[in-house]
């Protein structure tokens, strides 16, 4: 998506579909029902209270050439979401990562089951896109399977109350609330222009606490620039399309520079005379890919793959942590790093993929 934000919320379930309508690109929409979790409805504080707020519509109407009445009408009636607040706080420091932990989250046997059912209904949509795109089928079930779980867990909060409250109310506390809050105004920039353009009421979007909408969990940002009509039906649907979530997951990877036939990953194994300022050198630019195969090699870090003396571009030396138990490390080239814009989680980035390759294996795909 191309930002990159806590994970989503499991509890927040969709309640209700969209499609919205256009002349070129449509998305369809049904009304929204509040549900648990979703916004409330009584003795809440409305953006037509905050000053911020009203600010900001006008300045938006007059940038996106809007009717300022509308833009005050839906902006104003978006409500504060004190959930939405405590969700987005980091977690609490010295909180140890555990990329086992965060795996059996996903590889697991519901996720496996309902990833299965995905691909055996999706084949066609799914061949094509990798046939169009170069994306390997398995790396979208992975994504759609870990964004949403094939559909089952898209939100309930209303998108502009969410993404409303993270613009003008984000936590203070958090390390980076200035520029998170400017991207979430961004967001509900695009997300207002969004419904304006395609003459839907924005009060009838469903997403996560973060704003991200449908099977992908795509931000408005990204619907607007790599969401596609993949059925031909006239309209883009990241709800009820399941062509459409394929192939606008496969357009996403495409433009952020996906290699069609370079892996994502090797695995390593070190030199036990390895220098651990060697370690630290090949560590230091985290997931970016920085060296070649014969600087790890110099450095004590040996690729175990047998592609490995054919790989001609940079690698990353990424350490997912376990928690107090041995790290586990692998080699990710710049198709890893690709998966990265997705979530800037090496840790996500690795459970999408082993999620889409375990799909794979127990339906005996190549």
């Amino acid at each position: 998506m191309s930002l990159r934000l806590p994970r989503r919320a499991l509890a927040c379930i969709a309640t209700s579909l969209l499609v919205v309508a256009s002349a070129t690109t449509t998305l369809a929409q049904s009304p929204a029902k509040t549900r648990p979790g979703a916004s409330p409805t009584a003795a809440a504080f409305n953006y037509a209270q905050s000053d911020a707020a009203m600010a900001f519509a006008r300045d938006l109407a007059g940038r996106r050439d809007l009717d300022p009445a509308w833009v005050r009408q839906h902006l104003g009636a978006a409500q504060r979401i004190p959930a939405v607040i405590r969700l987005m706080q980091p977690a609490p420091s010295g909180t140890p990562k555990n990329w086992a932990a965060y795996r059996a989250r996903f590889i697991e046997p519901v996720r496996l089951r309902a990833g299965q059912r995905f691909w055996e209904d999706n084949r066609e949509a799914l061949a094509r896109a990798e046939d169009q795109y170069g994306v390997p089928a398995s790396l979208i079930v992975g994504v759609i399977g870990v964004e949403s779980l094939y559909g089952r867990h898209t939100g309930n909060f209303r998108v502009i109350d969410a993404l409303a409250t993270l613009s003008f109310d984000f936590p203070e506390s958090h390390p980076r609330a200035a520029t998170r809050s400017a991207f979430f105004r961004d967001e509900l920039e695009q997300f207002l222009s969004l419904a304006e353009r395609t003459g839907t009421d924005p009060a009838s979007y469903l997403g996560s606490y973060a704003g991200a909408m449908g099977w992908p969990q795509f931000m408005p940002s990204s619907w607007t620039k790599y969401a596609i009509d993949f059925d031909a039906d006239g309209r883009v649907d990241l709800f009820n399309s399941q062509a459409d979530v394929i192939g606008s997951v496969a357009n996403y990877f495409k433009a952020f520079g996906w290699q069609p036939g370079l892996p994502t990953h090797y695995p390593v194994r070190f030199d036990p005379n390895q220098s651990p300022q060697d370690l630290a050198t090949l560590l230091a630019p985290d997931i970016l890919p920085s060296f070649s195969v014969e600087t790890f090699n110099e450095k004590g870090v040996r690729i175990e793959s047998p592609l490995a003396p054919q790989h001609s571009g940079k690698l990353a030396l990424v350490e997912l942590e376990n928690a107090g138990a041995p790290s586990t490390y692998i080699a990710g080239t710049e198709n890893f790093y690709v998966v990265t814009r997705y979530n800037w989680s090496s840790y996500y980035a690795l459970a999408v993929i082993e999620l889409g390759e375990a799909v794979r294996e127990t339906l005996g795909e190549r």
